[in-house]
């Protein structure tokens, strides 16, 4: 793996070293969300979830798209299994 992988595996992992961002894609991970919706169930206020799942999006983890005033979250599972594989082939036997 090159070193621009490993750095992303790197920001991949110390996003998820979060609890509140762990518990961000444990939600997502089974539905779409709203801001509104995940910050009303982690009891956290809308900035702070905001800035959450901005750190998630800045991995490619998280997508975001906004309707009207509210904006809808979803998991990217194709790239979360892609740092899996990226992750399985750095500790696979040569």
């Amino acid at each position: 793996m090159d070193l621009r992988g490993l750095k992303e595996l790197r920001e991949f992992y110390l996003t998820l070293s979060d609890a509140t961002r762990l518990r961000i894609v444990e939600q997502l991970a089974r539905r779409e969300l709203t801001v509104t919706e995940i910050a009303r169930s982690l009891r956290m206020s809308q900035p702070l979830v905001s800035w959450h799942l901005h750190r998630l999006k800045r991995t490619g983890l998280v997508r975001m798209q906004r309707n009207g005033r509210e904006v809808h979250c979803s998991l990217d599972h194709t790239r979360l299994q892609e740092y899996n594989r990226q992750f399985e082939s750095l500790i696979a036997d040569p």
